[in-house]
């Protein structure tokens, strides 16, 4: 059977599964829809969360910016898998006893005002639309290559699955969702990690096939530094990110992620603070298997093009390159008109252009894997993509209903009325996403990186002071993030898509303009320190919040089962 059919039944088959799970599990309720009635399993839930985390950046996006970036990728592992812990550890187990669904209502309950609250919803708004559009335009890119359709259809195809399990299911429906799609996901990515890393290394494991060595005794990356510097890239395992900004980036990921809605709404799925604990460790493990994977993946991938493509004759080249060239992800134009493929370090000679976000899912085919597993990391890069879609359909519209709707202009909706509304605001929210799925602003990771700075510079300084700082005011913390966002967004508009200079400083040139030799992936990090510093000298200068907001504040801090012998 030809790949073409073996992803069609792959793909009818998982997605029969989520949407029979969907209807099985139609939400009745508002608290069914935000946080699915509060029942889930820690088991459940840990893998729910990874699922929800592991986007179409974690699948698809990832591994390829290794395999072009080599050791400057590992940002991206360090920044996403270290901001995890923070969650777990400093955030999860607070937010869970102070017992509100979503973070703008936290924040607006915490600083006891409305515009905080409004300034909150304004803040996830953005942050998750940045962030689905980099999950659309995975959806896109799977569905074009493997069903062979134009990637804006497979958009619009996208959209309408997302639409049907969120819209019905509300939380409840994407958790169980989300548990089949890790599963998924995880057996799709290891799959074929397993059966390269023996092909190339003899060894099972790709996590140290990574170290391995190959068939002829050359260790595998000294193999990689060779091809890369023959053909005029740096050596893989050199870095040429300053040592600034590689902190900047993986420090505005830790605390982005820290900051993002969808994953802080999950630990309030459980029943108790220690499930939420628990599940959050299980969540950990979960994603570490993919993490860890990544490197050996972004390797392989990488030894395998080059070798398959370099100094090749065009007419001899496999299915695999044509069939991704329709999609126009992978380009070849003979400069020299020799019909040799030149792929070179040196634009004005290199004829190969190799779209970053291809190669996990090229991966399998350019190693000539059988074709049901490439139809196996198809359909798990739908799945990471879809369960991490859903999850932000779902914070944008509780952020609507729940937080603006019926906190701030009609207390008094009923029940069903805000059930309407959230289901009416998802839909809004996936047309949204759709645009921007047809109309990226840049390659999946990159959009991604942009979201958690955005997620750093608005909510993580609000929050913080908000569990360990009992004296921090409304006003303060208002200010700090609208200050926190604005920078943001100024720098990233500047810098990212040379808006306020005539798009002169969008050009890769120009990065001697950054500010601090910061890139704008790691801006996020400069944008969180102005917001903490403006909102404590506005805060200083301000009265101090009221005295039952502190006594609330000194009692999440409580471990709960603590202090109440002393009571007696």
């Amino acid at each position: 059977m030809s790949v073409q059919v073996w992803t069609w039944i792959m793909v009818a088959i998982t997605f029969g599964i989520y949407i029979g799970i969907a209807i099985w599990s139609r939400a009745g309720s508002t608290k069914e829809f935000y946080v699915a009635g509060g029942g889930v399993s820690p088991l459940a839930n840990g893998m729910a969360t990874a699922a929800d985390w592991m986007s179409a950046a974690s699948f698809i996006s990832m591994a390829g910016i290794i395999s072009f970036a080599g050791y400057d990728g590992a940002v991206y592992l360090m920044g996403w898998t270290g901001g995890y812990v923070l969650l777990a550890l400093l955030l999860a187990p607070y937010l869970r006893k102070f017992g509100k669904f979503t973070v703008p209502d936290f924040i607006g309950e915490r600083y006891y005002s409305k515009t905080a609250r409004v300034v909150a919803v304004v803040c996830a708004l953005i942050v998750s639309f940045t962030y689905v559009a980099g999950q659309m335009r995975g959806v896109g890119i799977v569905f074009s290559r493997f069903l062979e359709v134009d990637i804006n259809t497979g958009v619009v195809v996208g959209m309408i699955i997302v639409l049907f399990y969120a819209v019905l299911g509300g939380m409840k429906g994407i958790t169980y969702t989300q548990v089949a799609q890790y599963c998924v996901l995880i057996f799709a990515f290891m799959v074929p990690a397993i059966f390269i890393s023996i092909q190339m290394t003899g060894n099972p494991v790709p996590q140290l096939g990574f170290g391995g060595t190959l068939s002829d005794g050359t260790y595998l990356l000294d193999k990689l530094d060779g091809l890369s510097t023959e053909l005029g890239f740096a050596e893989y395992t050199n870095g040429s990110k300053s040592l600034v900004d590689v902190f900047a980036i993986t420090l505005a990921l830790m605390v982005g992620t820290a900051g993002l809605p969808h994953v802080i709404v999950r630990f309030f799925t459980v029943k108790r603070v220690r499930d939420a604990r628990k599940s959050a460790g299980l969540a950990l493990l979960f994603i570490a298997i993919l993490y860890t994977t990544a490197p050996a993946v972004a390797v392989f991938a990488r030894t395998n093009l080059i070798e398959t493509v370099s100094n090749k004759e065009y007419a001899t080249m496999p299915e695999w390159f044509t069939k991704w060239e329709e999609t126009g992800l992978i380009s070849f134009d003979d400069k020299n008109g020799n019909g040799t493929i030149q792929y070179l370090a040196d634009p004005a000679i290199n004829e190969l252009t190799v779209n970053r976000d291809i190669m996990v899912l090229a991966n399998p085919e350019i190693a000539d894997l059988p074709a049901w597993v490439i139809a196996l990391v198809a359909a798990g890069g739908l799945a990471a993509a879809l369960s991490t879609a859903a999850g932000l359909l779902l914070v944008i519209s509780s952020a609507v209903s729940h937080d603006l709707i019926k906190n701030v202009f009609k207390p008094n909706i009923s029940e069903k009325g805000e059930l309407i509304a959230a289901r009416t605001a998802a839909f809004v929210a996936v047309v949204i996403a759709g645009y921007f799925g047809i109309n990226p602003p840049g390659f999946v990771a990159a959009v991604v990186a942009l979201a958690f700075g955005l997620a750093a510079a608005s909510f993580f300084p609000a929050i913080i002071l908000g569990i360990f700082y009992k004296k921090m005011n409304s006003k303060g913390a208002i200010t700090g993030m609208i200050v926190g966002i604005l920078l943001m967004l100024f720098y990233m508009l500047k810098f990212k898509f040379g808006i306020f200079d005539g798009g002169k400083a969008a050009v890769a040139g120009l990065k001697d303009s950054w500010w601090f030799g910061i890139s704008p992936e790691g801006f996020g990090t400069i944008a969180m320190i102005v917001n903490f510093i403006v909102a404590l000298v506005v805060n200083k200068f301000t009265e101090e919040p009221p005295q039952d907001v502190q006594e609330i504040v000194e009692n999440i801090r409580i471990p709960s089962g603590a202090g109440e012998a002393s009571h007696h």
